[in-house]
């Protein structure tokens, strides 16, 4: 089966991982600004100040994804730059800002798919409340994300919600801030209730979608692995199953059937973690119906068996800061239900991320069969050391490499009937990694910064640029690393 010729060919991006401009142009902080000037004091990780700086860059970019080839382009509207304080009167340079881009890439025949949430809370919101811990968010998300719709109605009909959810929970001090009292390790429960907001919130943008936008479609972008059992013993594939269902159900049933996982909610409330539900939260949930699955896809995971020690005591997801392989500094334990471990059939990234094309089938294939809804990935991609050569290139056959073969397992996926909207990979641009500064480049252009030095941000085709553009020109049809020579 080809793949349709109305397929959307793109790249995605977010707002402060590559916009700069953090607080000029009437922009306030968001929480992520505040979390990158922690993380550049910690570890010398790049700030969002200027990251990409593309809030300068923007018509040169859109040239090159134009030059690309591209038919989209996903992309994130930071909460702070339109309503700096969070509610409020919107900020005129910001919400210009957004017009001129959707302006610039309408006219190069992209289509615009807008990510409404992106981590980048508003700072005021946090000060004011704790941010999306406490219940009064949803109700200022909705003033934000009415505004932002009804605004870009009539040129925007892909909207994504809010991204990465279950990631969201796994890393909640790095994509929320979350206050010092909370992190004794008694608050879990909190990392499901901001969850249970963000759901509210979600149901919320999907009505707004259909009510205000003719011929909208909306769905939610979500991070997502799927599961395989370390071993073949009984004991580690219901492991898997544990995992699948709090890592991937709790999340994916929540969306289109309207209810929790049941044995994810299960276990929740078994230890005390489940989120608080008022009266017609559950109705309002139910109410907002998405029209596709936006996934964001990098790795698959694995899980053994993790005997109950009495003990309950759980450890969350950690991470690889160095960038050296097995440098990963813990997995999520949940005792008497599984434990992730790292698969020893796979290959990693130098961050331990391991890489698993047939994943990719496997889980499109899955998800489509469950819930039969066209999807869309939202994100896929390398993170790695790029060399910019004294000739001014950027040679990156391993990126290619794992870009040709993620595509070819979608292609497989749409053979088997899946039915795809787009293939937007992460990113379109270098950009400031949310846990490993700018040093981590995924984009297909080079961005030459460093995490010290943003010096002019200038753009370099690499070769997975040419590579990319080649792709498109055949509609995917050819895949191979020397085809675009």
């Amino acid at each position: 089966m080809k793949v349709p010729n109305n397929f959307l060919w793109g790249a995605a991006t977010s707002a402060y991982q590559v916009e700069g401009a953090a607080t000029t142009n009437g922009k306030k902080p968001s929480q992520q600004d505040v979390i990158n000037k922690d993380s550049y004091k910690e570890f010398g990780f790049a700030t969002a100040e200027i990251a990409s700086d593309e809030y300068h860059h923007y018509k040169e970019d859109v040239a090159l994804m134009k030059e690309m080839g591209f038919t989209s382009y996903r992309f994130s509207i930071a909460w702070s730059r339109v309503f700096p304080d969070g509610t409020g009167e919107p900020n005129p340079e910001g919400v210009q800002y957004y017009h001129d881009l959707i302006d610039e890439l309408k006219a190069a025949g992209i289509e615009p798919i807008v990510t409404l949430y992106h981590y980048d809370l508003p700072w005021a919101l946090v000060e004011r409340y704790d941010g999306w811990i406490d219940r009064q968010v949803v109700a200022d998300f909705e003033y934000f994300a009415r505004f932002v719709i009804n605004e870009f109605k009539d040129q925007v009909k892909y909207w994504t919600t809010i991204n990465e959810q279950s990631i969201i929970v796994q890393y909640w001090t790095q994509k929320c801030y979350i206050p010092e009292e909370y992190l004794d390790g008694k608050h879990n429960q909190l990392r499901y209730q901001i969850n249970h907001h963000m759901n509210l919130a979600h149901a919320i943008a999907c009505n707004l979608v259909h009510e205000l936008v003719p011929g909208g479609l909306v769905g939610a972008p979500l991070g997502y692995a799927p599961v395989y059992p370390l071993t073949g013993k009984p004991e580690d594939v219901m492991a898997a199953q544990n995992a699948q269902a709090l890592r991937n159900d709790y999340y994916t049933d929540i969306y289109f059937k309207g209810f929790y996982n049941k044995a994810a909610q299960t276990y929740l409330e078994q230890h005390g973690l489940a989120p608080k539900i008022e009266p017609g939260d559950m109705e309002l949930i139910a109410s907002g119906k998405s029209d596709f699955m936006a996934v964001n896809y990098y790795a698959s995971e694995c899980a053994k068996w993790c005997p109950d020690d009495g003990t309950h005591e759980m450890r969350w997801s950690g991470v690889n800061r160095s960038g050296k392989k097995g440098e990963m500094s813990g997995y999520e334990t949940h005792p008497g239900f599984y434990e992730m471990c790292k698969n020893p059939n796979l290959d990693t990234t130098d961050w331990d991320w391991a890489i698993d094309p047939i994943g990719m089938e496997y889980m499109l294939r899955d998800l489509y069969n469950r819930y039969n809804v066209p999807l869309m990935i939202t994100e896929n991609g390398l993170g790695a050391y790029d060399t910019l050569t004294e000739d001014g290139k950027i040679h990156d056959p391993y990126r290619i490499d794992y870009l040709s073969k993620h595509i070819a397992a979608m292609e497989r996926a749409m053979d088997k009937g899946v039915e795809m909207i787009a293939y937007c990979p992460w990113s379109a641009v270098d950009l400031l990694s949310t846990s490993n500064g700018v040093k981590k480049r995924y984009g297909l252009i080079y961005v030459d910064r460093t995490d010290d030095d943003p010096k002019e941000c200038k753009r370099v085709r690499k070769d997975s640029f040419y590579w990319y553009q080649r792709v498109i020109a055949t509609n995917g049809e050819e895949l191979g690393y020397d085809e675009w020579k």
